[in-house]
This record gives structure tokens, C-alpha cells and sequence, in this order.
């Protein structure tokens, strides 16, 4: 197999991974957030969406905050599930009404 073939097969593998990734890691940070926040999970797509928008935003939040939040599965988990919070509590405030 040529070594060009055989490197895009590679990266496919590693795309695929990192995407089922994110999946796993958003899913579970945004039923834990929704436990934590509302006493119940989302669903299983709105948990994914909370989790990964959670991820990015946790990530830049604790950017701010001088953490250093790379490497590894548990550090991940925990940035989605204080960027989840964090997420769901201000849906919760912009929902209710004055």
C-alpha cells in the first residue's frame, strides 16, 4: 500500500476517534452538568451539544483563569462539565422572567 494511502487512512482512523471523542466526553459532561444544574440529563443529543459547546466554553473560561486545561481524558471532562454548568446556568437565568 502506498505511504500516502496508508497515512490517509491513518488520519481518517484519528478523525473518527477524536469525533467519537468529543461525542463520549460531551455526552457524558453535559448529563452530569444537567444533574448538577437542573436534577435530570437533556436527552442524549442535547447532552452531546451542551458538552461540546460546554467544552469550548469551559476551555476559554479557564483560559482566562490562567488553568491549563490540555491533555488527557479526565482534564477534558472536567472543562466540558464546568463549561456545561456554566452554560446551563446562564440559559437558566436569560430563560426566566423579571
Amino acid at each position: 500500500m502506498p505511504t500516502a494511502m496508508l497515512s490517509l487512512l491513518q488520519n481518517n482512523d484519528s478523525t473518527l476517534y477524536n469525533f467519537l471523542s468529543w461525542m463520549v466526553v460531551g455526552g457524558v459532561a453535559g448529563w452530569l452538568a444537567g444533574k448538577v444544574v437542573k436534577g435530570r440529563g437533556q436527552g442524549v443529543v442535547a447532552n452531546i451539544v451542551i458538552g461540546i459547546i460546554g467544552a469550548v466554553l469551559g476551555g476559554w473560561l479557564l483560559g482566562v483563569l490562567g488553568f491549563n486545561s490540555d491533555g488527557g481524558l479526565v482534564p477534558t471532562l472536567i472543562t466540558a462539565f464546568v463549561g456545561a454548568v456554566v452554560l446551563l446556568v446562564l440559559l437558566g437565568q436569560t430563560g426566566k422572567k423579571k
